[in-house]
């Protein structure tokens, strides 16, 4: 599935970002940035799309933020109280100009949404088996 590959993809370059090489390089660190907000925008896509084929009332349209409460709804998504965050500081990272927020979400990177980009990538390919859906 297009949508999911994308996302895991995605992912795949974040989980080989080098966190201590971007405590010292200013570029590093936002591009880091940068893949964690594509990430998020591919990962509530896929949640999407696999809670459609699944479906489930209400994925056919709906904001992240909706998308997100219909896959924690649903038993999709684990932690509400993380991807919530994840949500808001997709919506602020393009505004950061102050190096504590900078590694403030670096660090939230690293340790809470990385972590949980990796848990919804294994249930929505253990959703997408289970609907009887090819993962090529």
């Amino acid at each position: 599935m297009k949508k999911l590959d994308n996302f895991t993809n995605c992912l795949d370059v974040l989980k080989n970002a080098d966190f201590e090489f971007a405590d010292d390089n200013e570029i590093y660190r936002m591009g880091v940035i940068g893949q964690f907000c594509l990430t998020f925008e591919l990962s509530w896509k896929a949640l999407q799309a696999i809670l459609r084929i699944h479906g489930a009332e209400g994925a056919d349209t709906g904001s992240p933020r909706e998308i997100l409460q219909l896959g924690y709804k649903l038993g999709f998504v684990e932690d509400s109280a993380v991807w919530l965050t994840m949500l808001k500081k997709r919506n602020t990272a393009a505004h950061l100009y102050n190096e504590d927020e900078i590694d403030e979400l670096l660090l939230l990177i690293r340790d809470s949404f990385l972590p949980a980009f990796l848990v919804l990538e294994s249930t929505l390919q253990d959703k997408l088996k289970e609907a009887g859906e090819d993962l090529e």
